[in-house]
């Protein structure tokens, strides 16, 4: 069976202009999912590499429309009221035994973005351009109808500052470029991103309050040496976060970096702070402002904004 490679990524840029040479794309506020059809086999996975298809039953009873000997790349999104709501994805995994009524009540989307084999070619080596126009063949060919989308596509300029400027009231995260003549490279940072809000993600290495309902997040990153380097405390979660997060969260080991360690209370106090240490493995989004201390830490709060369990640590800005 034809294995899915590792997903291409994107390096964060400051700068929305759409580059000479460069296609943009909608990037979705939703889970990067990977899917190919082999035999009548299917596979979902995460970018993180979890097995995605119990979770989302009509994604993978959907695979039918495709042909066979087919993989594409994507993101996993969920529609509610006429906005993307990230929150309804959250539950798939934890629930589980329950995805068929959580995919009756909050149905999910396959939007596709790229093209990774089709009918038993491997389409890598093909440049942007080629994937991309064998990609929305492949759409019209077979008549692609819900739960699978095509990403919006576009070489213009102002349709990019039209995208970040309408848009982003509906779910839409940024915009994502691609070189035209760029090939599809596993595990390489070759594309760009350009997000629309200003939110960033740490690993969470230990909490504060009770197990059921953790009341702050004490936030690391790695460095270049591999050590996790803690970087903030968040704001106070709101008690249904605490209670949402507390079943992603596992106890850590003894071998766990920051063992030993003593945090302070609050900022411009010695008062030690009572922590209860996890496993690194969990990532969530921030709001964070500019401010840093000497040592490259937050100054202030992070203020809560989500979870992101379909995120690994490896996908953190690293520690500078």
């Amino acid at each position: 069976m034809w294995t899915l490679p590792e997903p291409m990524l994107a390096a964060p840029v400051s700068d929305p202009e759409l580059p000479p040479g460069w296609a943009a794309e909608v990037k979705w506020d939703g889970w990067r999912a990977m899917l190919s059809v082999d035999a009548g086999r299917v596979a979902l996975r995460s970018r993180k590499g979890t097995d995605l298809a119990p979770a989302f039953p009509e994604v993978r009873s959907a695979a039918a429309q495709l042909p066979d000997a087919t993989a594409m790349d994507g993101e996993l999104v969920v529609w509610e009221s006429g906005c993307l709501a990230f929150e309804r994805l959250q539950g798939r995994l934890q629930r589980r035994a329950g995805a068929a009524r959580l995919a009756e009540q909050w149905p999910a989307h396959f939007v596709a973005f790229d093209l990774l084999r089709v009918e038993g070619t491997d389409t890598t080596r093909w440049p942007y351009r080629r994937r991309r126009a064998r990609l929305e063949t492949l759409f019209a060919e077979h008549r692609l109808s819900a739960p699978w989308a095509l990403c919006p596509s576009t070489t213009d300029a102002a349709t990019v500052r039209e995208w970040l400027t309408r848009w982003t009231a509906v779910g839409l995260e940024g915009v994502v470029f691609k070189r035209l003549d760029g090939l599809y490279e596993p595990s390489v940072r070759g594309w760009r991103k350009y997000k629309a809000r200003e939110t960033e993600e740490a690993v969470v290495g230990a909490f504060t309050g009770p197990r059921a309902t953790p009341r702050t997040l004490l936030l690391g990153r790695y460095d270049a040496d591999g050590r996790l380097r803690f970087i903030g405390r968040s704001t106070t979660l709101p008690q249904t976060a605490g209670r949402a997060i507390a079943p992603l969260l596992t106890p850590a080991g003894d071998d766990h970096p920051w063992t030993g360690w003593t945090f302070s209370a609050g900022w411009g106090t010695r008062e030690p702070l009572h922590v209860t240490l996890v496993q690194p493995d969990l990532v969530v989004e921030v709001g964070v402002d500019v401010a840093r201390d000497s040592a490259g830490r937050w100054r202030h709060p992070a203020r809560w904004h989500r979870a992101r369990p379909d995120l690994s640590p490896a996908d953190t800005p690293p520690f500078a």
